[in-house]
């Protein structure tokens, strides 16, 4: 293989785990900070129970972990 061939392979793979790392950031401010933040500050509209809050957390941490490993796993795929 030539080494153009692996230099596009490797900056596709790294525009890609970027592309993925970037969607767990956005899950995290979205789905963790942002609920939270209202939950504190009273956002002015229909209050969220507690347990709708946690779950809605945990499940948004999830996403955005799951999604910064398959970033990390993309890197691995980078050839020499």
């Amino acid at each position: 293989m030539s080494p153009a061939v692996s230099l596009v392979h490797n900056e596709l793979t790294k525009l890609t785990a970027a592309w993925l790392d970037r969607g767990s950031s956005a899950a995290l401010t979205v789905g963790v900070v942002a609920p939270l933040a209202a939950s504190m500050f009273g956002y002015p509209g229909r209050p969220i129970a507690p347990g709708i809050l946690i779950a809605g957390v945990g499940l948004w941490t999830l996403a955005a972990v799951g999604l910064h490993y398959l970033a990390r796993l993309m890197i691995r795929r980078l050839r020499p």
